[in-house]
């Protein structure tokens, strides 16, 4: 039973939702609309529960146990204290329950989204892109007819998208334009129709009951 009924329940959610698609009644379409704007809700709830429950846990044991880069861990448990108390006390763009001003300094949980969260994101990309630089660097290499396409493609999509471009030739940024448009465009539909398919498979394979790995490993 421990492992039939989540198996039950996948089967019967899952033709529940498809139901919604291929039967154009309005039965099947509120059910479907209770299933994503209530059912989802209160699972994405236990689950942030259990996800925030794991990465604290985590991170205590790095802790106790003296694991790499440990110090780091007290700075994660930290600021997580510190933003869920501002978050539920201290309401969202002024003070709630919780005093939030220092001075004239409003410090609430929009301030630590615009003024921290968002600087640390940009900062986290463009640390990224050195490594997609250097990544890019060793990757191209003419070492046959298709590297060297692949090689000149990049460099006049790179050239078209900066003034210089436009000084050396008007032809270079039309040029980056269709390459981004047509042949790009293609391989990408080439792309998303193979995940699609991928995905359609799998999810055929889970809810047929073939595959079984998600209810745990041996399965």
């Amino acid at each position: 039973m421990k492992d039939k009924l989540p198996l039950i329940l996948l089967i019967v959610v899952g033709f529940m939702g498809l139901t919604d698609r291929f039967l154009p009644h309005p039965a099947p379409e509120h059910l479907n609309q209770y299933m994503r704007d209530t059912l989802l809700r209160i699972i994405s709830a236990f689950a942030l529960i259990l996800g925030l429950g794991n990465l604290i846990l985590r991170h205590m044991n790095r802790i106790r146990k003296k694991s790499t880069d440990w110090p780091h861990s007290y700075t994660l448990l930290i600021s997580f204290f510190v933003a869920s108390v501002i978050g539920l006390f201290g309401g969202v763009a002024g003070e709630l329950w919780f005093p939030t001003r220092v001075g004239t300094f409003d410090f609430n949980i929009t301030t630590i989204y615009n003024q921290m969260l968002i600087p640390l994101g940009a900062s986290m990309f463009s640390l990224l892109a050195f490594y997609m630089a250097s990544a890019a660097y060793r990757s191209f290499r003419a070492r046959n007819w298709l590297a060297i396409l692949l090689l000149g493609s990049a460099f006049i999509v790179m050239l078209g998208q900066v003034p210089i471009g436009y000084r050396i030739s008007p032809a270079i940024p039309e040029i980056s334009q269709w390459i981004m448009e047509v042949p790009n465009t293609a391989a990408k539909r080439g792309i998303e129709l193979g995940i699609t398919l991928g995905v359609l498979a799998t999810f055929l394979k889970i809810l047929s009951g073939i595959e079984r790995s998600w209810l745990g490993s041996g399965r």
